[in-house]
């Protein structure tokens, strides 16, 4: 129930001074300044807290964000498939610290490399009924099979050009890493990436 007299504390200021209320972290009774000072102590650290995690995922994500920028820029520099491959396996996993990776394409080309073969229906399927990249702990049974790794978490990319031509996979042993919810931009951008230099390649 409401007050039903609003200016009752207006025409009696002092009431408020003696006013004492329950201690909230315990121990008596504390004024009502006090603890409206106190809520508002709480409120402050509250919001400190909030602005120190915004602060250091800004600070990570200028981190990835440079560290993407160097990808990019190397991936243009790679002057064969070899070099390509290479540059964004190492890319990866020294810089993006992801220990296993797995990059498979399935149309055709003149390139002879591990990277091409056979289209793998239930991959394909599979990655057509994605709305964004995967992440997570149970991919298809497909992913497991081209990652060929004992990963407990995965982040999976589909290469396109627009039609969906391959796949690149990220997986790693610390279940955490990658998980359902996450923010998947970086892990799209990377597979952007990788599409583009990939087409490069295919007749």
């Amino acid at each position: 129930m409401g007050f039903q007299r609003a200016d009752f504390f207006k025409n009696h200021v002092g009431l408020l001074a003696s006013m004492y209320l329950p201690n909230a972290h315990g121990g008596g009774t504390v004024s009502l300044a006090e603890r409206q000072q106190a809520a508002q102590r709480d409120k402050i650290r509250q919001i400190e807290h909030k602005y120190s995690e915004l602060l250091q995922i800004g600070i990570e994500n200028d981190g990835i964000g440079n560290k993407m920028h160097q990808l990019a820029l190397s991936l243009l520099q790679a002057k064969t498939l070899d070099e390509t491959v290479d540059t964004l396996t190492q890319t990866l996993q020294n810089d993006f610290n992801v220990p296993v990776v797995a990059l498979k394409a399935w149309i055709d080309t003149d390139q002879n490399h591990a990277v091409f073969g056979e289209a793998d229906e239930q991959l394909q399927a599979w990655l057509e009924t994605l709305p964004e990249p995967y992440c997570g702990s149970q991919p298809d049974e497909s992913i497991l099979n081209a990652s060929n790794s004992n990963a407990k978490s995965y982040a999976v990319c589909a290469l396109k050009n627009p039609q969906i031509f391959g796949v690149l996979i990220m997986a790693s042993e610390d279940e955490k890493r990658f998980y359902p919810g996450m923010g998947t931009l970086f892990v799209e951008r990377i597979g952007e990436l990788a599409s583009a230099a990939i087409q490069k390649y295919i007749a």
